[in-house]
């Protein structure tokens, strides 16, 4: 996993999660994986600083690689290849 705020993985679909809190992100992260093929990424923006815990094992759990996480001014970005 990267951690570099430099070079964001290209995705090829977006989920804004902003406002939500446990259980919602996952919930709608969970649901959009199911539209989309695997290899794909996907770009996760988050509020909810339960998310720094929850994606990492939303991903171990479900076979995803969790590319890249960053924090920035209150707002957390993840980058996952879906497995």
């Amino acid at each position: 996993m990267v951690d570099s705020a430099n070079s964001l993985p290209a995705c090829h679909a977006e989920l804004d999660t902003t406002g939500l809190y446990c259980p919602e992100p996952i919930m709608l992260m969970h649901n959009k994986v199911r539209d989309m093929q695997p290899g794909e990424v996907l770009k996760v923006i988050a509020s909810d600083p339960a998310t720094t815990r929850d994606v990492p094992k939303f991903c171990s759990f479900l076979g995803h690689e969790l590319l890249q996480q960053q924090e920035d001014d209150g707002r957390y970005l993840y980058f996952i290849r879906l497995g």
